[in-house]
């Protein structure tokens, strides 16, 4: 069995990549990290369905490390976390996002 640590390690970046892949599929933020390179509807439908991949892969992650219950807890702090991560690299540094999707 893997170590703890590490799933949980792997759900919290998979849950920043999700939401960084769910902002940029929004044109403002895709505008922010790209400039006016525009983006075609079906990248858009992709980098959705990616982030919400990858938000239940976090889930998932957090649910081999831990018993169930506290699984829910530690994803739903991730979560909050990752999702504030995301939003300070927009308001900072967006071109950081480019690495997401380039």
């Amino acid at each position: 069995m893997a170590d703890p640590w590490m799933l949980q390690l792997l759900a919290a970046v998979a849950a920043v990549i999700g939401f960084g892949w769910l902002a940029l599929a929004m044109d403002t933020h895709w505008e922010q990290a790209h400039g006016a390179r525009p983006q075609s509807p079906q990248r858009v439908r992709v980098m959705r369905s990616l982030g919400g991949v990858a938000l239940a892969g976090s889930l998932l992650l957090c649910l081999q490390a831990d018993h169930a219950s506290m699984a829910v807890l530690v994803w739903l702090m991730l979560l909050a976390a990752a999702v504030l991560a995301v939003a300070m690299t927009l308001s900072w540094r967006p071109t950081w996002l480019r690495f997401l999707w380039p």
